[in-house]
């Protein structure tokens, strides 16, 4: 039977439901900011994927807050792993929580006093702005760069899940994820 909430040996089904719909998204989010940067203008491929970037974004924030809340109520049962390796996954997670929330928060102030204004799936959320406001157009600058770091730091999660642990460790951690 699949338990919902985790335990030392496995995480629960709500939890990997939380974060494979989030990998997916985080894969689409990049995808379509890598097509932005990289493809030309009136870019088929580059507008669609980009069309949904904002909402993405936010879906993930929103996503990012429910998972945090339940890993936070799911604490004490989650699997762990000690010594040097378990300080490392615990600063690498620590640090991919932070981006997670950081990268989209820092984007949704910037809008707040920029203006374009700002909506969420076809709802208005912030009215655009006659003059924006300066420090949140400053702060909005480092989304793109934030993000890239964010990118890197999946990369190396994705990394250390599949090399060191399903390769040389063999300790099937990503068996308690599947």
């Amino acid at each position: 039977m699949t338990r919902l909430t985790d335990s030392p040996d496995r995480y629960g089904l709500i939890s990997r439901a939380f974060h494979w719909s989030m990998a997916a998204l985080f894969a689409t989010q990049f995808a379509s900011a890598a097509a932005h940067w990289a493809l030309p203008r009136e870019n088929a491929l580059r507008d669609t994927l980009w069309t949904y970037h904002v909402d993405l974004g936010v879906t993930l924030l929103l996503l990012v807050l429910l998972r945090g809340v339940w890993g936070l109520l799911n604490l004490s049962k989650r699997p762990t792993e000690s010594g040097p390796m378990g300080y490392a996954a615990k600063a690498g997670h620590a640090g991919l929580y932070a981006l997670m929330m950081i990268v989209p928060a820092i984007k949704v102030i910037g809008a707040a006093g920029g203006t374009r204004g700002f909506s969420y799936l076809g709802i208005q959320i912030f009215q655009a702005r006659d003059v924006a406001i300066a420090w949140t157009k400053t702060i909005s600058e480092w989304h793109g760069t934030l993000g890239w770091i964010l990118a890197a730091l999946v990369i190396g999660h994705i990394a250390a899940a599949v090399i060191w642990h399903h390769f040389i460790k063999r300790d099937e951690v990503l068996g308690r994820m599947a």
